[in-house]
């Protein structure tokens, strides 16, 4: 006989805490967006420009994680059984992608302006950097709690992140530029700043497009999952063995087990417990197989996280 059992268990995010910082930091990036652009011309700085552009990907990330959220409180459907929880990971691959973009056009632009780096008002970039680096300070300390919660909102707080880390760069090029004069310093800054969002968006894509395409989850080593129940009392072999994330913190497994002996449940409730404890695999689907006894019986427990 076959036995087939799902277990799983409900999930219950911050999402109203997500929310409420998320739009804290979408307020903050929107106002000194504004007096970015507005110092920048006046400045005639591309480093401040360019960290005005990143504050706008950051308005656009934070308003896209935002919606990411909304729609992903909605439960689960006949038609969609796992919700909408994976929107979050679309989100997450939209800001990424707009990251490297945006950090493409900053370096093509600082390149053509390093043949002739034109004059730049360095106290006044000095001020507004300084400005946009208290701004972002603040949204990152308000994200800091969140961060880890998804790639949604990890995408959200990055760009706020590389956002301080240029203005940080911007603030060195006013200083260069006041003290010393080199006004190279500021296409400098802005190609420092575009090849900063490069290095951090990548990671970003990368383990958005490793969720949407079900790679095996990172920290997860799928040979060890196999060696685990294996070793499990009662347990003869394991094959077509899959192990996936849907959404961020929600990782899924499935596999065929054959079993020793008539004491199906069991070894099935002996096999999530190892899943559970060494893994952190909540929700299971094994498929427990006798030679024969073909016959599958299906048995569930818990619902779809939503």
């Amino acid at each position: 006989m076959g036995l087939r059992v799902t277990v799983g268990h409900t999930h219950h995010d911050s999402f109203d805490g997500q929310l409420r910082r998320l739009s804290v930091a979408l307020g903050l990036a929107a106002a000194y967006m504004v007096a970015e652009v507005v110092g920048g011309l006046a400045a005639n700085s591309l480093a401040l420009l360019a960290d005005a552009g990143h504050m706008l990907t950051d308005v656009a990330a934070l308003s896209l994680s935002l919606f990411a959220l909304w729609v992903a409180r909605r439960p689960a459907s006949a038609r969609r059984t796992y919700g909408n929880r994976r929107i979050e990971v679309l989100a997450a691959l939209a800001n990424g992608t707009t990251l490297i973009v945006l950090a493409v056009l900053i370096v093509v632009e600082a390149c053509r302006r390093w043949a002739q780096p034109p004059a730049v008002k360095g106290g006044l970039l000095l001020v507004i950097a300084s400005g946009g680096l208290v701004v972002n300070l603040i949204s990152l300390a308000v994200l800091h709690r969140e961060r880890n919660e998804g790639l949604n909102v990890r995408g959200a707080w990055l760009h706020v992140l590389t956002d301080a880390l240029g203005s940080v760069q911007a603030i060195v090029a006013g200083v260069l530029i006041s003290a010393l004069g080199w006004f190279w310093a500021d296409p400098a800054a802005s190609v420092l700043i575009g090849g900063l969002v490069i290095v951090s968006a990548w990671s970003l894509v990368r383990e958005s497009l490793d969720v949407l395409m079900e790679a095996v989850p990172r920290g997860i080593d799928l040979a060890e999952v196999e060696r685990a129940i294996g070793a499990i009392d009662g347990v003869a072999a394991v094959h077509d063995l899959h192990v996936w994330t849907i959404t961020s913190g929600f990782v899924a497994l499935s596999a065929h087990v054959t079993v020793l002996s008539d004491s199906d449940t069991e070894v099935l409730w002996r096999i999530r417990e190892a899943l559970r404890d060494r893994f952190g695999i909540e929700h299971s689907t094994i498929q427990v197989e006798q030679s024969q006894h073909p016959q599958a019986i299906g048995v569930g427990r818990g619902e779809p996280r939503s």
